[in-house]
């Protein structure tokens, strides 16, 4: 799905950059043109952004097994 219908940047473009190391809109937009004419898109962007990196760095707790003495 186009994000930035002004510059044509897809949410799969968005999640690329995100696992290229991309955690800004500000640093999106200098590497694929997001948000740079009008800005209407860049909520989205942030959005898409965030939630990538939020599932990247998601935990899980592991149970703890008692060590046998």
């Amino acid at each position: 799905m186009f994000v930035c219908i002004c510059n044509g940047v897809t949410d799969a473009q968005i999640r690329q950059a995100a696992a290229n190391g991309c955690r800004e809109v500000s640093e999106l937009t200098m590497r694929t043109g997001c948000g740079a004419t009008c800005g209407s898109c860049t909520d989205m962007a942030a959005g898409l952004l965030d939630e990538y990196h939020a599932a990247r760095t998601q935990t899980f707790e592991l149970p703890l097994i008692a060590s046998a003495a």
